[in-house]
Protein backbone atom coordinates (compact mmCIF):
# COMPACT_ATOMS: atom_id res chain seq x y z
CA UNK A 1 0.00 0.00 0.00
CA UNK A 2 0.94 3.27 -0.70
CA UNK A 3 1.50 6.23 1.60
CA UNK A 4 -1.55 8.17 -0.13
CA UNK A 5 -4.10 4.99 0.92
CA UNK A 6 -2.55 4.49 4.21
CA UNK A 7 -2.52 8.19 5.48
CA UNK A 8 -3.72 10.79 3.09
CA UNK A 9 -7.05 9.03 2.52
CA UNK A 10 -8.07 8.41 6.11
CA UNK A 11 -7.12 11.49 7.25
CA UNK A 12 -9.78 12.83 4.09
CA UNK A 13 -12.22 11.24 5.65
CA UNK A 14 -11.99 12.03 9.08
CA UNK A 15 -12.28 15.41 7.94
CA UNK A 16 -15.33 15.01 5.58
CA UNK A 17 -17.39 12.82 8.09
CA UNK A 18 -16.06 14.83 11.21
CA UNK A 19 -19.59 15.24 13.10
CA UNK A 20 -20.88 18.92 14.09
CA UNK A 21 -22.07 18.89 17.73
CA UNK A 22 -25.68 19.87 17.60
CA UNK A 23 -25.36 22.65 20.04
CA UNK A 24 -23.03 25.09 18.57
CA UNK A 25 -26.10 26.77 16.02
CA UNK A 26 -29.49 28.29 16.89
CA UNK A 27 -31.94 28.85 14.24
CA UNK A 28 -33.29 32.32 14.35
CA UNK A 29 -37.17 31.54 14.27
CA UNK A 30 -38.12 35.03 12.66
CA UNK A 31 -34.76 35.48 9.62
CA UNK A 32 -34.12 31.47 9.81
CA UNK A 33 -30.46 32.53 10.28
CA UNK A 34 -28.40 30.21 11.44
CA UNK A 35 -26.62 31.91 14.83
CA UNK A 36 -23.57 30.98 16.80
CA UNK A 37 -24.80 30.43 20.29
CA UNK A 38 -21.39 31.82 21.51
CA UNK A 39 -22.90 35.08 19.15
CA UNK A 40 -26.04 34.44 20.48
CA UNK A 41 -25.17 34.61 24.39
CA UNK A 42 -22.94 37.70 24.01
CA UNK A 43 -26.45 39.61 22.03
CA UNK A 44 -28.44 38.13 25.11
CA UNK A 45 -30.56 35.86 22.69
CA UNK A 46 -31.46 38.74 20.38
CA UNK A 47 -30.61 37.78 16.37
CA UNK A 48 -28.03 39.59 15.35
CA UNK A 49 -29.40 39.39 12.11
CA UNK A 50 -32.81 40.94 12.43
CA UNK A 51 -32.64 41.86 15.85
CA UNK A 52 -35.68 39.00 17.22
CA UNK A 53 -35.47 38.40 20.59
CA UNK A 54 -35.35 35.03 21.17
CA UNK A 55 -36.77 33.52 24.21
CA UNK A 56 -34.78 32.90 27.52
CA UNK A 57 -34.71 30.87 30.44
CA UNK A 58 -35.59 32.04 33.61
CA UNK A 59 -31.98 31.88 35.03
CA UNK A 60 -30.75 34.11 32.28
CA UNK A 61 -33.15 36.79 32.74
CA UNK A 62 -31.92 36.57 35.93
CA UNK A 63 -28.81 37.17 35.47
CA UNK A 64 -29.02 39.66 33.22
CA UNK A 65 -31.84 41.81 35.35
CA UNK A 66 -29.86 42.01 38.60
CA UNK A 67 -26.02 43.94 39.58
CA UNK A 68 -23.59 41.30 39.59
CA UNK A 69 -23.47 38.76 42.61
CA UNK A 70 -26.47 40.72 44.03
CA UNK A 71 -28.98 38.51 44.00
CA UNK A 72 -30.51 35.36 45.93
CA UNK A 73 -33.26 33.15 44.64
CA UNK A 74 -35.91 32.52 47.41
CA UNK A 75 -37.58 28.99 48.37
CA UNK A 76 -40.91 29.50 47.34
CA UNK A 77 -44.03 28.16 49.02
CA UNK A 78 -44.93 24.10 48.64
CA UNK A 79 -47.77 22.97 46.89
CA UNK A 80 -50.27 19.73 46.24
CA UNK A 81 -48.49 18.35 43.12
CA UNK A 82 -51.43 16.99 41.41
CA UNK A 83 -54.30 18.42 43.28
CA UNK A 84 -57.13 16.98 40.57
CA UNK A 85 -55.64 13.74 40.07
CA UNK A 86 -55.81 14.39 36.36
CA UNK A 87 -54.82 12.56 33.35
CA UNK A 88 -54.72 13.06 29.60
CA UNK A 89 -52.23 10.61 27.57
CA UNK A 90 -49.85 11.08 30.55
CA UNK A 91 -50.36 11.32 34.34
CA UNK A 92 -50.41 15.37 35.25
CA UNK A 93 -48.24 14.21 37.89
CA UNK A 94 -45.53 12.60 35.11
CA UNK A 95 -45.76 15.68 32.97
CA UNK A 96 -44.49 17.59 36.27
CA UNK A 97 -41.71 15.32 36.88
CA UNK A 98 -40.81 15.48 33.08
CA UNK A 99 -40.65 19.26 33.02
CA UNK A 100 -38.66 19.55 36.08
CA UNK A 101 -35.96 16.63 35.01
CA UNK A 102 -35.57 19.27 31.73
CA UNK A 103 -35.72 22.56 32.86
CA UNK A 104 -34.42 21.97 35.98
CA UNK A 105 -36.28 24.21 38.38
CA UNK A 106 -39.78 23.70 40.29
CA UNK A 107 -42.45 25.53 38.41
CA UNK A 108 -43.03 28.24 36.03
CA UNK A 109 -42.21 31.06 38.13
CA UNK A 110 -38.46 31.97 39.66
CA UNK A 111 -38.30 34.26 42.26
CA UNK A 112 -35.63 36.29 43.73
CA UNK A 113 -34.31 39.72 45.42
CA UNK A 114 -31.11 41.85 44.80
CA UNK A 115 -30.08 45.20 43.14
CA UNK A 116 -30.97 46.35 39.73
CA UNK A 117 -28.38 49.30 38.96
CA UNK A 118 -28.21 49.85 43.29
CA UNK A 119 -31.55 49.60 43.75
CA UNK A 120 -33.23 46.76 46.09
CA UNK A 121 -35.72 44.77 43.96
CA UNK A 122 -37.76 41.26 43.82
CA UNK A 123 -37.58 40.24 40.61
CA UNK A 124 -40.02 37.23 39.82
CA UNK A 125 -39.73 35.48 36.34
CA UNK A 126 -42.27 32.86 34.09
CA UNK A 127 -40.29 30.50 33.04
CA UNK A 128 -41.93 29.48 29.69
CA UNK A 129 -39.19 26.24 29.78
CA UNK A 130 -41.47 25.12 32.44
CA UNK A 131 -44.49 23.92 30.60
CA UNK A 132 -44.95 26.54 28.59
CA UNK A 133 -44.96 29.27 31.36
CA UNK A 134 -48.41 28.11 32.75
CA UNK A 135 -50.40 29.24 35.54
CA UNK A 136 -51.03 27.13 37.96
CA UNK A 137 -51.07 27.33 42.32
CA UNK A 138 -47.70 27.15 42.62
CA UNK A 139 -47.67 30.29 40.39
CA UNK A 140 -50.03 31.75 42.76
CA UNK A 141 -48.40 30.46 45.91
CA UNK A 142 -45.04 32.43 44.33
CA UNK A 143 -46.42 34.92 43.48
CA UNK A 144 -47.88 35.93 46.68
CA UNK A 145 -44.45 35.46 48.14
CA UNK A 146 -42.85 37.73 45.84
CA UNK A 147 -45.01 40.57 46.59
CA UNK A 148 -44.86 39.82 50.31
CA UNK A 149 -41.45 39.55 50.17
CA UNK A 150 -41.09 43.24 48.43
CA UNK A 151 -43.74 44.53 51.06
CA UNK A 152 -41.11 43.14 53.85
CA UNK A 153 -38.21 44.65 52.50
CA UNK A 154 -39.83 47.84 51.31
CA UNK A 155 -38.74 46.99 47.22
CA UNK A 156 -40.29 46.91 44.03
CA UNK A 157 -41.62 44.28 42.58
CA UNK A 158 -40.75 43.38 38.80
CA UNK A 159 -42.68 40.38 37.02
CA UNK A 160 -41.05 39.17 33.52
CA UNK A 161 -44.43 37.94 31.91
CA UNK A 162 -44.13 34.74 29.34
CA UNK A 163 -46.96 32.14 29.28
CA UNK A 164 -49.50 30.47 27.41
CA UNK A 165 -51.87 30.95 29.95
CA UNK A 166 -53.98 28.79 32.87
CA UNK A 167 -52.70 25.63 33.21
CA UNK A 168 -55.78 23.46 31.97
CA UNK A 169 -54.77 20.16 34.42
CA UNK A 170 -55.59 21.98 36.91
CA UNK A 171 -59.19 23.56 35.82
CA UNK A 172 -60.63 25.74 38.35
CA UNK A 173 -57.83 25.88 40.56
CA UNK A 174 -55.23 27.44 37.68
CA UNK A 175 -57.93 30.23 36.98
CA UNK A 176 -58.37 30.54 40.83
CA UNK A 177 -54.67 32.53 40.52
CA UNK A 178 -56.08 35.16 38.62
CA UNK A 179 -58.33 36.69 41.66
CA UNK A 180 -54.93 35.79 43.85
CA UNK A 181 -52.40 37.25 41.76
CA UNK A 182 -54.67 40.65 41.78
CA UNK A 183 -54.86 40.64 45.62
CA UNK A 184 -51.28 40.46 45.61
CA UNK A 185 -50.84 43.16 42.94
CA UNK A 186 -53.13 45.53 45.77
CA UNK A 187 -50.49 44.48 48.71
CA UNK A 188 -47.89 46.75 46.92
CA UNK A 189 -49.94 49.34 45.75
CA UNK A 190 -50.97 49.46 48.95
CA UNK A 191 -47.66 49.90 50.67
CA UNK A 192 -46.96 52.59 48.04
CA UNK A 193 -44.47 50.50 46.15
CA UNK A 194 -43.79 50.04 42.61
CA UNK A 195 -44.94 46.69 41.00
CA UNK A 196 -43.60 46.54 37.06
CA UNK A 197 -44.03 44.26 34.22
CA UNK A 198 -42.14 43.46 31.54
CA UNK A 199 -43.84 41.62 29.26
CA UNK A 200 -42.52 38.99 26.77
CA UNK A 201 -42.82 36.75 23.64
CA UNK A 202 -45.50 35.03 24.45
CA UNK A 203 -47.63 36.81 27.11
CA UNK A 204 -51.51 35.22 26.68
CA UNK A 205 -54.31 33.87 28.24
CA UNK A 206 -55.12 34.77 31.85
CA UNK A 207 -52.01 36.15 32.74
CA UNK A 208 -52.61 38.38 30.49
CA UNK A 209 -56.03 38.49 32.00
CA UNK A 210 -55.00 39.39 35.18
CA UNK A 211 -51.00 40.58 36.78
CA UNK A 212 -49.70 41.12 33.25
CA UNK A 213 -51.68 44.30 32.77
CA UNK A 214 -51.94 46.02 36.56
CA UNK A 215 -48.33 47.71 36.46
CA UNK A 216 -47.76 50.97 37.80
CA UNK A 217 -45.11 50.46 34.64
CA UNK A 218 -45.89 48.51 31.64
CA UNK A 219 -43.24 47.33 29.38
CA UNK A 220 -42.37 44.95 26.74
CA UNK A 221 -39.58 43.50 24.37
CA UNK A 222 -39.98 44.46 21.27
CA UNK A 223 -42.64 42.19 18.90
CA UNK A 224 -44.01 40.45 21.98
CA UNK A 225 -46.64 38.69 21.32
CA UNK A 226 -49.26 40.14 23.65
CA UNK A 227 -53.10 39.16 24.42
CA UNK A 228 -55.58 36.94 25.32
CA UNK A 229 -56.74 34.87 22.85
CA UNK A 230 -54.12 34.20 19.77
CA UNK A 231 -54.80 36.07 16.49
CA UNK A 232 -56.02 32.86 14.19
CA UNK A 233 -58.87 32.46 17.07
CA UNK A 234 -59.65 36.24 17.11
CA UNK A 235 -59.78 35.83 13.00
CA UNK A 236 -62.12 33.51 12.99
CA UNK A 237 -64.73 34.79 15.67
CA UNK A 238 -64.83 37.60 14.13
CA UNK A 239 -64.17 36.68 10.59
CA UNK A 240 -62.48 39.63 9.45
CA UNK A 241 -58.49 40.23 8.67
CA UNK A 242 -56.41 41.87 12.03
CA UNK A 243 -54.33 44.64 11.01
CA UNK A 244 -50.57 43.88 10.28
CA UNK A 245 -49.20 43.60 13.91
CA UNK A 246 -51.86 42.98 16.02
CA UNK A 247 -51.16 41.97 19.32
CA UNK A 248 -47.33 42.56 18.72
CA UNK A 249 -45.68 45.34 21.44
CA UNK A 250 -45.42 48.03 18.94
CA UNK A 251 -49.09 47.86 18.25
CA UNK A 252 -50.12 48.16 22.22
CA UNK A 253 -47.95 50.97 22.73
CA UNK A 254 -49.30 52.73 20.14
CA UNK A 255 -53.13 52.00 21.25
CA UNK A 256 -51.99 52.88 24.85
CA UNK A 257 -51.65 49.79 26.79
CA UNK A 258 -48.09 49.84 27.13
CA UNK A 259 -45.58 52.57 28.55
CA UNK A 260 -42.55 51.73 26.44
CA UNK A 261 -40.92 49.22 24.25
CA UNK A 262 -37.14 48.32 25.20
CA UNK A 263 -34.54 46.45 23.98
CA UNK A 264 -33.12 43.60 25.98
CA UNK A 265 -29.70 45.08 26.07
CA UNK A 266 -31.31 48.62 27.71
CA UNK A 267 -33.28 46.19 30.17
CA UNK A 268 -31.48 46.82 33.19
CA UNK A 269 -30.89 50.60 33.14
CA UNK A 270 -34.73 51.11 32.15
CA UNK A 271 -35.81 49.30 34.90
CA UNK A 272 -32.65 50.77 37.46
CA UNK A 273 -33.90 54.14 36.20
CA UNK A 274 -37.89 53.83 36.59
CA UNK A 275 -37.47 51.73 40.28
CA UNK A 276 -35.43 54.91 41.40
CA UNK A 277 -38.24 57.37 39.61
CA UNK A 278 -40.72 55.88 41.13
CA UNK A 279 -38.99 55.78 45.33
CA UNK A 280 -37.27 58.63 44.76
CA UNK A 281 -34.31 56.95 46.24
CA UNK A 282 -30.73 57.73 45.34
CA UNK A 283 -29.15 53.98 44.58
CA UNK A 284 -26.24 52.53 46.38
CA UNK A 285 -22.78 52.17 43.96
CA UNK A 286 -24.22 49.58 41.59
CA UNK A 287 -21.50 46.34 40.59
CA UNK A 288 -19.99 46.87 37.22
CA UNK A 289 -21.91 44.64 34.24
CA UNK A 290 -19.31 42.09 32.78
CA UNK A 291 -18.88 43.14 28.86
CA UNK A 292 -21.35 42.39 26.30
CA UNK A 293 -24.57 42.16 28.61
CA UNK A 294 -26.14 43.76 32.17
CA UNK A 295 -25.16 41.34 34.78
CA UNK A 296 -25.40 38.67 37.36
CA UNK A 297 -24.75 35.82 39.29
CA UNK A 298 -26.65 33.81 41.71
CA UNK A 299 -26.32 31.86 45.15
CA UNK A 300 -26.74 27.86 44.18
CA UNK A 301 -29.37 27.16 46.59
CA UNK A 302 -32.19 29.39 47.22
CA UNK A 303 -32.19 31.31 50.20
CA UNK A 304 -35.20 29.79 52.92
CA UNK A 305 -35.30 32.70 55.29
CA UNK A 306 -36.24 35.19 53.10
CA UNK A 307 -39.30 33.09 51.53
CA UNK A 308 -40.31 31.94 54.86
CA UNK A 309 -40.17 35.15 55.98
CA UNK A 310 -42.06 36.24 53.08
CA UNK A 311 -45.11 32.88 52.87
Amino acid sequence: MSWLTTYVRPRIRGLLNREVPDNLWTNCSSCHQMVLNKELRRTLNVCPHCGHHMKVVAADRLEWTFDKDSYTLIELPKVPNDPLGFRDQKRYSDRLKDARAKSHINESLVVAHGKITGHPAVVAVQAYEFMAGTMGSALGEAFLAAARLAVLQRSALVVFTASGGARMQEGLISLMQMPRTTVAVQMLKDAGLPYIVVLTDPTTGGVTASFAMLGDVQIAEPKALIGFAGPRVIEDTVREKLPEGFQRSEYLLEHGMLDMVVERRDLRATLGRVIGLLTNETPEQASPAPEGAPSGGATSQPESGAARTAA
